[in-house]
């Protein structure tokens, strides 16, 4: 018995050796595959050196360079624009309350007097600033009362905002210019657009209301009824909402 456990035991101390040299084995072989894989990177960056710094070097230029941008120049083109956008705005806000003159009030705000820019140039000159993304709209608006259509639906197309209001309103004047050269489908559209643009209760109840009015012209009832039923189920206080039961009605009759 005691010469079975002697041979047991060392049995097991040569296998403990055994384990205690591969796992010595295993990992000088991996200090030796990190040392080879450092020793590359160094050699890497070694080489690299002057192309990294010189990428190092050319994008802090490009951020200095496009801080400076905006300072010397985006910043100053926008307070210009924004200034020369104050001339045309009154006669366009005088047009608003005029009576027979409002036409000449409105053309001289695309145009500008004076040596003044209008809206026109306001946008053509300042492109890419707020200011003249904000002529896009006046002089689109002014198109649309002055019923030059095209020039309406350009403008307005050019403007672009995320404005509670402004923005759908501007989409929903292009409805209004398709439906007033007898588009209505095209007009279905930017109303459908003007309705989902933003949510409130002023915008969201009166272009859908338009939708469904442009729905009923195409003979497409189903649509029509769907909504006027929005109309009256989530804009119930609004103006439309008031009388949104007449319009379902309307449609449910016309199927």
């Amino acid at each position: 018995m005691g010469t079975y456990k002697k041979k047991g035991y060392k049995t097991s101390d040569k296998l403990d050796q055994q384990q205690v040299d591969e796992s010595q084995s295993t990992t000088a072989s991996v200090v030796s595959a990190l040392e080879d894989t450092a020793s590359k990177s160094e050699q890497w960056v070694e080489k690299n050196s002057r192309p990294l710094f010189i990428g190092l070097v050319t994008i802090v230029i490009i951020l200095l360079g496009l801080l400076a941008y905006n300072k010397y120049i985006i910043e100053p083109q926008e307070l210009d624009a924004s200034n020369e956008l104050a001339f045309p705005r009154k006669y366009f806000n005088n047009a608003s309350v005029a009576g027979s003159s409002v036409d000449s009030l409105l053309v001289l705000g695309l145009e500008g007097a004076d040596g003044k820019y209008g809206f026109v140039d306001i946008s053509e000159k300042f492109s890419g600033t707020k200011a003249g993304n904000l002529a896009n709209y006046y002089a689109g608006v002014s198109y649309l009362q002055l019923k030059e259509y095209d020039k309406a639906i350009d403008y307005l197309g050019k403007f672009n905002s995320d404005d509670e209001l402004l923005g759908p309103v501007a989409l929903g004047a292009i409805g209004d210019a398709f439906a007033d050269i007898n588009q209505p489908k095209q007009a279905l559209d930017y109303y459908q657009l003007a309705a989902n643009k933003r949510d409130n209760e002023f915008t969201t109840p009166l272009f859908l209301q338009k939708a469904g009015l442009t729905a009923m012209e195409l003979k497409d009832f189903k649509k029509a009824e769907r909504f006027f039923t929005k109309i009256k189920e989530q804009y119930s206080k609004s103006e439309q909402g008031i009388n949104a039961d007449k319009y379902i009605n309307a449609a449910k009759y016309a199927q």
